[in-house]
């Protein structure tokens, strides 16, 4: 249940900052959906424009500015981090279907698991017996028997 105040509405509102649109990248967080449709060069533009923003609500801060603008300071700092997590993301996803048909994964691509896990022998090396050991099991198979009732 969100706090209401005795008229009915909520005793908090949403800050906006309506300095100039084009200076006020963003006024909340952006969502990562959005990122995702962005290409590289758009993302890396992005993250440029949210330091830029991020630098000058510095600069308020260390002068003594408005609250809302040291609010916003968090909601930047999360948009730079969801920014360059999608372009991180997409990096490696490009590496994965470039890799795909490859022979060998590069180690930072291959599925982390346990070390015991990574250098233990894989199911057919397991399963491999000598000669001397086929030869026995064909010898000595595992006996039927049935037990009258």
């Amino acid at each position: 249940m969100l706090p209401m105040n005795p008229g009915g509405e909520f005793w908090f509102a949403i800050i906006e900052i309506a300095i100039e649109p084009e200076k006020c990248v963003c006024s909340y967080g952006i969502k990562a959906v959005e990122l995702r449709q962005k290409n590289q060069d758009e993302l890396l533009s992005a993250i440029e424009s949210y330091k830029k923003e991020l630098a000058t609500l510095r600069v308020a801060q260390v002068t003594g500015g408005a609250p809302a603008k040291l609010a916003q300071i968090r909601v930047v700092r999360k948009n730079i981090a969801r920014a360059l997590t999608v372009l991180s993301q997409k990096k490696r996803q490009g590496l994965r279907e470039k890799y795909a048909k490859a022979k060998r994964l590069p180690t930072d691509l291959r599925v982390k698991k346990t070390r015991a896990m990574r250098r233990a022998l894989t199911k057919a090396q397991a399963a491999k017996k000598t000669l001397r050991q086929q030869k026995k099991e064909r010898a000595f198979p595992m006996r039927k028997y049935a037990l009258k009732a």
